[in-house]
């Protein structure tokens, strides 16, 4: 990794932004029928390489990507999953936390679910941890599935027995079995490789699911993760994965874009971090991205 564009993405992981989104005709045009944001628990770029995940690896290959998007600070999985999906930083949407506290309530900024009702948009969320539902404003969701089955295979067939009913323009889909394996095993380990496996099986029964539907023309994918992860070892001397730090193995997340009008074989050069997802989701139905989003839409995907 060049050092320049680490420390350039560092700066943007945790600054506020000194520019405003244009807000023109353009800026409304939708571009997408359907938008389905699929996120790989712990999938940094070298845990994706080492594994065999080649349907991942083709829609990388056909799409437009990026090895070298990055997460926040810290790189937990809510507070970066809420900055995926209100495009903003830990600062601002204040989710500090990292596992489900009902007391706590909901988050108190604008989702992009949220902000695709107010368009009128049908939205979905199917999980794999209870977590998310502080993400789940009131009336922002027309279905919210975590399933008994929290495996991917698990959470890929809720949604493959929901979609074909609810064809949601907007939809979030988060496969957790890498992060749990990579906690009790380690990074690298036969278990997380497994786990890798195991949800590119579930990204095809997405996929098969979408198709089936009669929305893979109109739709776009895009596949990213919450943060990376390193290995330590614990008071035992047993190799466990973490995360959370800054350090690059932590902060680095693939990116990419699959299907309607995403430029095909394309390397993403800008920078991506974690709010651009959102800002891109919401470019892509034409709903207009609000002045306080820290994310920008990744334009240099698409076609013009």
């Amino acid at each position: 990794m060049k050092l320049r564009a680490f420390l350039s993405a560092c700066v943007a992981l945790t600054a506020l932004p000194l520019f405003t989104p244009l807000a023109n005709a353009q800026d409304a045009q939708r571009r997408a029928e359907h938008v389905f944001i699929i996120s790989f628990d712990q999938a940094s770029p070298d845990g994706i390489e080492r594994a065999e995940m080649p349907l991942f690896k083709e829609m990388a290959g056909q799409g437009a990507h990026t090895w070298e998007a990055y997460t926040i600070v810290p790189s937990l999985t809510l507070p970066s999953h809420t900055s995926m999906l209100t495009g903003v930083g830990i600062q601002k949407h204040q989710i500090l936390w990292n596992d489900y506290q009902p007391a706590k309530g909901v988050v108190k900024v604008p989702t992009i679910f949220s902000l695709a009702k107010e368009k009128g948009m049908k939205t979905a969320m199917f999980v794999a941890k209870e977590k998310f539902h502080h993400l789940e404003l009131p009336g922002s969701v027309d279905k919210f599935v975590c399933p008994q089955d929290v495996t991917a295979a698990g959470v890929s067939q809720a949604f493959a027995e929901n979609v074909g009913v609810l064809k949601p323009d907007l939809c979030f889909i988060h496969f957790g079995d890498p992060d749990v394996k990579g906690h009790e095993f380690g990074i690298h380990s036969p278990e997380k490789m497994k786990a890798f496996a195991d949800t590119d099986v579930a990204l095809k029964t997405v996929r098969d699911a979408i198709k089936a539907a009669g929305l893979e023309d109109s739709s776009v994918i895009i596949l990213t993760a919450d943060h990376g992860c390193h290995d330590i070892k614990d008071k035992n001397g047993i190799t466990r994965g973490t995360h959370g730090d800054a350090t690059p193995d932590d902060v680095t997340i693939p990116w990419i874009a699959w299907g309607k009008g995403v430029k095909p074989k394309f390397t993403i050069t800008a920078p991506v971090v974690q709010y651009d997802t959102a800002a891109t989701a919401l470019w892509l139905l034409g709903v207009p991205v609000p002045e306080g989003f820290w994310g920008r839409p990744v334009t240099s995907a698409f076609q013009p």
